[in-house]
């Protein structure tokens, strides 16, 4: 669609445009509360409670244990974050296959990464195996993680990837998701998805206006006359 002559803001125009919307403290508070409760800020969301008087939506003892998971598993331990997250919920694994495929697929890469090569063959084929014979895509991910083990330093490797904590990250924050839906909670925080929705809206009234953009949503200047 064309722009027309009219279409064109100014900075003044459109900063009084955007004094007028009302954006109230304590929804502005919710918010924040949401992200520290959400990515599992406990101290912070404690803190933030007494300050401001927003409760959070949950029981902040519930963090702790989701966030004991995470940091289990972001070490390396993943036999201790199955463990405990069977301890706050057993369904949740239950009910999610491709999660548990991708624990076991995490145990492997950290028994490979220990030097426990038999270990690891024999835990590959006992508890991965069946599970690739039944879905390509985990016979793919589990070709590719004994592919570990024909290299001396498998960090160097082709598939050197999974030995990068970036792998341990990935596989945290998939279990993570899957305790706040269990939980009946957003699996992220509504923060980032309303600056995601900012850029969409940018990016679509730019097809009929000329407007002061925001493009650092680190400072949140607005750019253009």
């Amino acid at each position: 669609m064309r722009r027309t002559v009219d279409s064109r803001l100014s900075r003044e125009k459109w900063e009084g445009m955007l004094s007028s919307v009302v954006i109230t403290k304590q929804d502005m508070n919710k918010l924040v509360m949401d992200y520290l409760v959400t990515e599992g800020h406990v101290e912070a969301a404690r803190l933030f409670e007494q300050e401001s008087g927003t409760t959070p939506n949950v029981e902040l003892s519930s963090i702790t244990d989701r966030m004991e998971v995470r940091r289990a598993l972001q070490s390396g331990s993943v036999e201790e974050a199955i463990d405990r997250v069977n301890d706050i919920n057993p369904e949740i694994l239950e009910s999610h296959p491709e999660l548990l495929f991708h624990l076991q697929q995490q145990r492997l890469i950290e028994l490979i990464r220990s030097g426990r090569t038999e270990e690891a063959l024999s835990f590959a084929a006992e508890f991965l195996a069946p599970q690739g014979e039944e879905s390509p895509a985990f016979l793919e991910e589990l070709e590719r993680t004994v592919a570990l083990l024909a290299f001396s330093e498998p960090h160097s490797s082709p598939v050197g990837d999974l030995m990068q904590l970036a792998q341990r990250q990935k596989t945290a924050s998939e279990l993570n998701a899957a305790i706040l839906t269990a939980q009946a909670q957003e699996h992220e925080p509504r923060l980032p998805m309303l600056l995601r929705l900012l850029q969409w809206a940018q990016s679509q009234l730019e097809e009929t206006a000329v407007f002061p953009q925001i493009k650092d949503l680190s400072t949140a200047e607005l750019t253009g006359e």
